[in-house]
């Protein structure tokens, strides 16, 4: 690539140029990457614990429902569910994590009292009632591993991104310029003592010129003249 660049100072203070402009965004998306992964690591922290009570209240809403399903029978468990009018509402909006858009999941009505499940008191057991409980502390916990894989997922994308871009500037860009850089400045100085040598020859030749030329004169004056 160096070979391709025209060794001239105009190009020598563009590559200098690009080489400081690239120096500082390498040192700003080393930042951002630096950041990126302490954010990531909380997130990271966040999910694996959401993770472990998902788990756990899934095993917990599979006994209570198994329990309830044994005690009362499967057509109250299933008439009880059937009851239900209103359903749990999902809203998405966004937050921003260091430039990452990440999903900002809401929900309400989940969590219901005994008369907002449909079935009534007279309708339901206390096995059935602790079943419903359960699975809605379930559906809150699916929903906040949503978010948190979500986020968890495009952080780790703006990560790998950020670290390529880090990469082709630490490894391909900056090398280059750098080449570049040294390949014209090298350039510059053989022209510089070229120069300056052929400067150096046509003094030489110039005083040798004045040398015999002086000489020249000296001696027309110091030949007789003719009579």
């Amino acid at each position: 690539m160096a070979k391709d660049v025209k060794p001239t100072r105009k190009n020598l203070m563009a590559i200098e140029d690009r080489i400081e402009l690239s120096e500082r965004g390498h040192d700003t998306l080393e930042q951002k990457r630096d950041g990126l992964i302490m954010e990531f690591m909380d997130i990271l922290d966040q999910a694996q614990d959401v993770r472990s009570e998902l788990d756990e209240n899934y095993e917990t809403a599979q006994k209570k429902i198994n329990m309830a399903r044994a005690m009362e029978g499967d057509v109250a468990v299933r008439g009880a569910a059937a009851a239900l009018k209103e359903h749990p509402e999902i809203t998405t909006q966004s937050k921003n994590i260091m430039g990452v858009v990440v999903p900002q999941i809401e929900s309400s009505r989940v969590r219901k009292s005994l008369d907002q499940r449909g079935y009534g008191l007279l309708g339901s057991s206390a096995r059935i009632d602790e079943a419903a409980d359960a699975y809605e502390e379930l559906l809150e916990t699916i929903i906040l591993a949503a978010e948190v894989e979500t986020a968890m997922k495009k952080m780790l994308k703006e990560i790998e991104t950020t670290k390529r871009r880090v990469n082709a500037l630490e490894f391909k860009l900056l090398p280059e310029l750098n080449e570049n850089k040294e390949y014209i400045e090298q350039k510059l100085e053989e022209q510089e003592r070229e120069e300056i040598f052929r400067l150096k020859k046509i003094k030489n030749k110039k005083e040798e010129e004045e040398k015999e030329e002086k000489e020249a004169a000296e001696a027309a004056a110091a030949a007789p003249a003719d009579d």
